[in-house]
């Protein structure tokens, strides 16, 4: 039972942020905001040039008049700026000439970015968002890429989060449609939450999930609106993608907020997949993660999972030896194999770890198949919604072809030791038989030719 709870409610459960405004007219607060969280402290305001262009500008100038000492602002000219370790050196050593409080001003990359380099040095921040594009600037954690692999780096969210819903309303087009379909995901993550606290893998944490999901339905009401720019869904959105950051804070895990959606837009990254020059946007990964998530459960929801025979999948289950060798063979790169190695072997259960869970997943699943029913969304409802926001329904529309996006299902099973629906599918043996549905002539992605079988393997 979801009990809804507001942002200011939420904020109660946050182990590190102490303060967030959401309204109009607030950049010219931000001084106020920062006096009552930092007192006397310096302030350096750290931006690229279009975030400070936007809103850097004049939440410096608002310091300035207050008479907040501030070193001259950190702008990133970098046109190929992303969540990318090197930028975090490059921030520290400027941030080293100083003691100042960092002012994060921007959305995924800076606050990333400045959440961990503060973290490094010892320092809170405050997060002034500029677009309502994606659930981390309230989240414990910072999500970088180094040594090619995407991960997730430990360290604590903005003290102090300012957004400005004239600010968020004027985001580029395309930047709160991100910010939906992230959003968006949620409802599947919650249903991966669902069945690894069902399997005795990962339990619910109740605070956290509420926090989340409490909500989620009615903030996710009005894609139209999101994709007008109305400040009322701009408020919806923010407060929702803020909640989903508390409950990252409450529960001290990305479990609250990620499943097997992300684990899709994660091996992308990993791949340095680009789309007409260009990496697709986290959110536009995730919502094609959603729709293909949401597509593997509608077709083990027709599986007769509670006549499952354990003993014909505990005699196919390969051993760790045989897992990384599969591993291996489906992924090409030096960096994709060696997070999958250890994935694997953190997540790797032997067939009598394998016989419990299935044991327990066959009386467990008429039950449990009518709780994971009730939490997702249809698929074609999921499509509807993104359209209405201008965000893609085809993996074509991010650059990732329809066989590669079947492949994708057996890779993403191999870099995440997060229990999720894929490993339902690998660990029941039906994956295989799910994605001949998928792509199959009936399903939402045919591949001409294709009849069943083949490509969905983990070999």
């Amino acid at each position: 039972m979801h009990q809804p709870v507001t942002a200011q409610q939420a904020l109660q459960s946050a182990r590190d942020t102490r303060c967030l405004e959401i309204g109009h007219g607030l950049l010219s607060r931000v001084p106020r905001i920062f006096r009552e969280q930092f007192g006397d402290r310096s302030a350096v305001l750290v931006a690229d040039r279009n975030t400070f262009a936007v809103a850097g500008r004049e939440v410096a100038g608002a310091l300035k008049s207050a008479g907040i000492s501030a070193p001259t602002p950190i702008i990133f000219e970098d046109p190929n700026l992303y969540a990318e370790y090197s930028f975090i050196d490059k921030l520290e050593s400027a941030l080293q000439l100083h003691n100042a409080i960092p002012v994060a001003c921007g959305s995924g990359t800076i606050n990333d970015l400045v959440k961990l380099a503060a973290h490094h040095l010892g320092r809170p921040y405050l997060c002034v968002a500029t677009a309502a594009s994606m659930d981390g600037y309230a989240a414990f954690g910072s999500s970088i890429t180094r040594e090619g692999s995407k991960q997730t780096f430990l360290c604590p969210a903005p003290q102090a989060i300012v957004a400005d819903l004239g600010v968020i309303s004027a985001a580029p087009v395309g930047m709160s449609a991100w910010g939906y379909a992230d959003l968006m995901a949620k409802v599947p993550a919650g249903a991966d939450w669902i069945l690894a606290d069902a399997l005795g893998v990962e339990p619910i944490n109740r605070n956290a999930w509420n926090i989340v999901q409490g909500r989620l339905p009615e903030l996710l009401s009005d894609p139209a609106g999101v994709e007008a720019g109305t400040p009322a869904a701009a408020g919806k959105l923010i407060e929702g993608l803020m909640l989903s950051g508390f409950a990252m804070q409450a529960s001290e895990s990305s479990r609250p907020a990620s499943g097997a959606e992300h684990q899709f837009s994660h091996l992308w990254d990993m791949q340095h997949h680009t789309h007409r020059g260009r990496a697709p946007s986290h959110g536009f990964k995730v919502g094609i993660g959603t729709l293909a998530v949401t597509a593997l459960y509608e077709e083990l929801f027709r599986q007769p999972i509670e006549n499952l025979d354990v003993d014909r999948c505990c005699v196919a289950w390969p051993d760790l030896d045989e897992c990384i060798a599969q591993a291996r063979a489906a992924l090409q790169s030096a960096d994709l194999r060696r997070v999958a190695v250890q994935e694997i072997a953190a997540k790797h259960c032997d067939r009598e770890g394998l016989r419990s869970q299935l044991l327990k997943l066959r009386d467990a699943w008429p039950e449990l198949r009518e709780r994971l029913q009730r939490q997702l969304l249809p698929l074609l409802d999921l499509q509807h919604r993104l359209l209405a926001v201008g965000a893609p329904i085809l993996p074509e529309e991010i650059g990732i072809s329809r066989e590669r996006l079947r492949r994708s299902y057996g890779q993403a099973y191999f870099i995440r030791r997060r229990f999720t629906v894929l490993d339902l599918a690998v660990h029941t043996g039906l994956l295989d038989e799910c994605l001949a549905k998928i792509f199959g002539p009936l399903g939402p992605w045919p591949i001409v030719g294709e009849t069943t079988g083949g490509h969905g393997s983990l070999a």
